[in-house]
């Protein structure tokens, strides 16, 4: 009997022995496992952690990019940010609290001064858990962003100030006019926000598109029906499908909103009244600009892209068919204007055709896409377009009309879906050969993709050389936001590991 008691208890002192050992081993696979920026592990379907240290992590979808050492990169993954803090400290952040996670890109001190100074590249990630950004707008220093989350954010010089939420479908088109600002929706409306007076953070819906009062009205005489579907008939005044566009004129005193059902309407701001509803397009409307002279253009996935001509008589305004611009194979997937007038058409074949505006004639064609161009944007004489390719191409008119691409933003894992651009206020950048007297434009440049992330560039005017027909033409610059930021991801997880071995 003792000799039993006495196995027994050497055994347990056995095992009492080895107990460290193993926690050590525990530890070290811990420290040595890379999860998230959380560091919290994966699991599967089983409901079983899963971890391997001796391959990289497989990529999450197609669109996931690699360096070209075939590494990586996953700083941009949907959940590589969450709720951390924008700087490196031992504190939190009251940022790290929100959907949103933004961080501030490093850039060399050498090489900018306070201001900026002629610094050209990504400034800021915003990288968000909620949804796919489908819309951006900016007005000074704000940033509106719309995507299939129902929300839209409010952002001040990149951080979170603010936001509201509608009960509709995914924000696919936001514009800006004065205080009022409209969101175009999947449900087929249009919905006015204003911001409070007393509290600027605090926006309040003023209206819908059209209103019930309107709806009800017209559906009194049966003149206001229309087919809008196969053995289907609707009031005129209303979207049958998703808003695809929305666009001001020059004034902003009228609304143009373009919809998969086909149509285009125009709206009045003052009041929200609908003016006009135009069957534009044999299949859906993808995107709806309006220019300087009372002219519109309209693009759709039939392959047209159509310039509408406005009248304006006593008693109402008038959309007349004027000629269509383009007619192909291809859908017509973004419009834009420049300040000069240029018209710039986007199309799902990768390529952009564009006109000068006064007589609209076609001036060329930009090559710089394998994918289909998903939004276009514009300001002085430099042209952005974003791709399905995940790329930016950045291009500058010349003097003679013609266009060089000068710059491939490249930083995005997913299609960019939209753009928006702002002059930056600040100052203009000193060039050589100026007598410090002026400079080149500077703007800022926002970018959403379906990567679920918004980035901030900074963009310069570039000076180009006398067109030379005997030589090539100068490669564009690649700037790539994925390796920076990949740094910055490192050195985020190396401070939370750190932080975690002090406790």
């Amino acid at each position: 009997m003792k000799t039993s008691w006495r196995r027994i208890m050497h055994i347990n002192w056995r095992n009492s022995r080895k107990l460290p050992k193993k926690k050590k081993d525990d530890d070290e696979e811990d420290e040595d496992c890379f999860y998230d920026a959380l560091d919290e592990p994966s699991v599967n379907n089983d409901g079983n952690s899963s971890h391997n240290t001796d391959r990289s992590p497989p990529l999450s979808s197609d669109n996931d990019s690699l360096f070209k050492d075939r590494s990586q990169c996953d700083s941009y993954d949907p959940d590589a940010f969450h709720h951390q803090p924008s700087s490196n400290s031992d504190q939190t952040s009251p940022l790290a609290k929100s959907p949103w996670s933004s961080y501030t890109e490093q850039t060399d001190p050498a090489s900018v001064d306070h201001d900026y100074g002629n610094y050209i590249g990504l400034m800021a990630s915003l990288v968000r858990e909620e949804g796919n950004i489908y819309s951006l707008a900016a007005s000074g220093n704000l940033l509106y962003t719309g995507s299939s989350s129902k929300n839209i954010r409010v952002w001040k010089n990149r951080q979170e100030y603010s936001g509201f939420k509608s009960r509709s479908g995914l924000v696919k088109a936001i514009v800006i006019s004065g205080e009022k600002i409209f969101t175009g929706h999947q449900d087929g409306k249009i919905r006015v926000w204003k911001a409070s007076r007393k509290d600027p953070e605090v926006h309040k819906k003023i209206g819908t598109l059209p209103n019930f009062k309107s709806i009800v009205k017209k559906s009194i005489k049966l003149k206001n029906y229309t087919e809008v579907k196969r053995n289907h008939s609707g009031i005129w005044i209303k979207h049958f499908d998703a808003i695809s566009s929305l666009s001001l004129n020059e004034d902003h005193s009228l609304l143009y909103s373009g919809s998969w059902d086909k149509t285009m309407k125009v709206w009045r701001v003052s009041d929200f009244k609908c003016l006009e509803s135009i069957s534009a397009h044999d299949d859906v409307i993808n995107t709806v600009v309006a220019g300087s002279g009372g002219f519109v253009f309209s693009g759709s996935a039939d392959g047209t892209l159509k310039v509408w001509r406005r009248e304006s008589q006593p008693k109402r305004t008038r959309h007349y068919f004027s000629h269509t611009l383009l007619r192909q194979e291809f859908a017509v997937t973004s419009l834009a204007i420049s300040p000069a007038g240029v018209v710039y058409g986007g199309c799902s074949d990768g390529i952009v055709h564009f006109w000068e505006h006064e007589k609209l004639i076609h001036g060329g064609v930009l090559r710089g896409h394998k994918l289909a161009v998903l939004c276009l944007a514009a300001s002085g004489t430099m042209v952005f377009t974003g791709s399905a390719d995940r790329n930016i191409c950045v291009w500058q008119r010349d003097d003679g009309g013609g266009h060089t691409c000068v710059y491939i933003l490249h930083g995005h894992t997913g299609p960019v879906k939209c753009l928006a651009v702002e002059e930056e206020r600040r100052r203009r950048v000193k060039t050589h050969g100026d007598g410090g007297g002026g400079g080149d434009a500077v703007c800022i440049l926002y970018s959403g993709s379906l990567d679920k992330s918004v980035k901030i560039w900074r963009m310069c005017q570039q000076r180009l050389p006398p067109e030379n027909h005997s030589l090539p033409p100068p490669s564009p610059q690649r700037i790539d936001g994925l390796r920076r930021s990949r740094a910055e991801c490192q050195n985020r997880l190396s401070h939370r590991r750190v932080s975690k071995r002090k406790k």
